[in-house]
């Protein structure tokens, strides 16, 4: 069934302005739905919500199920009394324009572990009891989850004052720890309870405003979009504490890893280093630990993108050993009976697919016979054929089904602005061509053509409804550093930018 046709406005929430060097679910988190209802807008897209390391990519998250504690407002905290009004009296003078994340991690996470503290220490009657109960709730991932990240808390430690880079679980840890012996599982516990308890709160507080944060959203009309990552981090709870679901050899490193051939964002593919799942040993135990994940993610958004669909019908693997992506081979995946089990268990599957790259007629068939809307780009659309466009392209709109989801560009694409101003000659006079205008407003015609299509959603990045150049843009793919780090402020976005938005969203009946 075709989703009702809507639009909304893709942005992570550490692009929010605040004044804590990172946007949190606070008042600015608040203040970006008001945004989204003055606009008519009914859909907010963010990227994965769990707790980042290396690179800062929301994609390589130490846990598929836990929340990033750098979320988590400082405000709210001490509105409940675990903080005092004076540990927020001085805030460093950190940028506004982007996330400084060494600077913000260095700052935020004692603030937040002393709340926890406060918290572990003081509090008491509901605050206390919901706690109990979210730790009940949570038993299955949060237990490990919050020993994961102590034991890797003395670990990290250790590799800095060694001058170790590049410390991970598997290849740092003690090897009893690291392979999970019993004994070293009840030491550790015990050794580190205080941590253990610390990093249970932090959970507790970035679920509990983000819920706060959904039902002001959903009370208003605004359904949340989240996205699922098909793969998780080598450094990940997940893969400590479920070695058996991944191609992993006797200490905990994977012997083949996840990516994609060259396509149009890298000539030698982009090498994700991802380890790959053991789809036997998954399969023999009825999927539970994906049924678990997707539920998980379903508890926190009424929508959710599930990044590299084609990876569920075949997936690329790499040896770990190889340098690029470029030699690796296509392995067949179970997404027919996986997405079966989940919709068994689950009930129907508010599913959105992204499906770039290199698509079969396969990966058509599995988006297909479970109805999930596919991704269309409008960056992609314009390459030339022939002697003028290439008129089959997909993503062009005259070519969508209104079962799609089209995007000026993603999180992975420059900005629109940035894009147009890339591109030869030649393509801007096929853009120009087939918008029938010029190119005075180039950005929001894209966004009008957006809009204006078949495709039951149509989501626009903040940074083009703003009309930004590429300095806004979010992630380069393959890259590393410099990336996930812009925010806006709140001088940015106002009556004007809501105002043409909601215009165009009740011209094309997207209200």
């Amino acid at each position: 069934m075709t989703p009702k046709r809507s639009s909304g406005v893709l942005l992570h929430p550490t692009s929010l302005p605040g004044p804590h060097g990172i946007g949190d679910l606070g008042n600015g988190a608040l203040r970006f739905v008001d945004f989204l209802v003055a606009a008519k807008q009914t859909l907010w897209q963010v990227l994965p919500l769990g707790p980042t390391g290396y690179g800062d990519s929301p994609y390589a998250s130490f846990s598929s199920f836990a929340g990033n504690p750098l979320l988590i407002s400082l405000e709210a905290l001490a509105a409940a009394g675990d903080l005092e009004a004076s540990d927020l009296k001085e805030v460093p003078a950190f940028p506004p324009r982007y996330v400084d994340y060494g600077w913000v991690n260095s700052w935020k996470l004692p603030l937040l572990e002393k709340a926890a503290r406060r918290f572990l220490a003081r509090a008491a009657g509901d605050r206390r009891t919901a706690y109990e109960r979210f730790c009940a709730e949570g038993e299955h991932w949060l237990a490990d989850y919050a020993l994961f990240m102590a034991v890797k808390e003395e670990f990290d430690a250790r590799a800095r004052a060694a001058k170790v880079g590049g410390a991970m679980w598997n290849n740092y840890w003690d090897a009893d720890i690291a392979l999970r012996e019993p004994e070293a599982i009840t030491r550790w516990s015990g050794e580190r309870r205080e941590k253990i308890d610390v990093q249970k709160v932090l959970q507790f507080y970035f679920f509990s405003q983000w819920s706060a944060l959904r039902a002001y959203a959903n009370d208003r009309g605004v359904r949340l979009i989240g996205d699922i990552p098909i793969f998780v981090a080598p450094d990940s709870v997940d893969v400590w504490a479920d070695r058996r679901l991944f191609h992993l050899d006797e200490r905990g490193k994977p012997t083949v890893v996840a990516g994609v051939p060259p396509d149009y964002f890298s000539a030698t593919g982009q090498l994700w280093g991802n380890p790959l799942y053991n789809w036997e040993a998954i399969h023999a135990e009825g999927f539970a630990w994906w049924t678990r994940r997707m539920k998980s993610v379903l508890a926190l958004v009424d929508i959710v993108r599930v990044d590299h669909f084609r990876g569920f019908e075949a997936y690329w693997e790499v040896p770990a050993a190889n340098k690029t992506a470029e030699k690796g081979r296509w392995v067949k995946a179970p997404g027919m009976e996986l997405f079966t089990v989940l919709k068994r268990e689950l009930g129907e599957l508010p599913v959105m697919a992204e499906d770039l790259g290199v698509i079969t007629p396969e990966v058509v068939a599995l988006r297909d016979h479970f109805g999930f809307p596919g991704m269309k780009v409008l960056q992609f659309a314009f390459e030339p054929g022939g002697s003028g466009l290439n008129a089959t392209n997909p993503f062009l709109p005259h070519n969508f089904v209104p079962s799609s989801v089209v995007y000026t560009g993603t999180h992975d694409n420059d900005t629109t602005r940035g894009w147009y101003r890339s591109i030869s000659d030649r393509e801007k006079d096929l853009v120009r061509r087939y918008l029938a205008r010029d190119d005075r407003d180039i950005v929001w015609d894209l966004i009008r053509l957006a809009s204006s299509s078949v495709a039951c959603y149509a989501i626009i990045p903040l940074q083009d409804l703003l009309d930004l150049d590429s300095d806004a843009r979010m992630n380069r793919p393959s890259t590393v550093g410099g990336n996930w780090t812009w925010r806006f402020g709140p001088e940015d976005i106002g009556p004007w930018t809501a105002g043409r938005l909601r215009e165009m969203t009740e011209l094309y009946g997207r209200r």
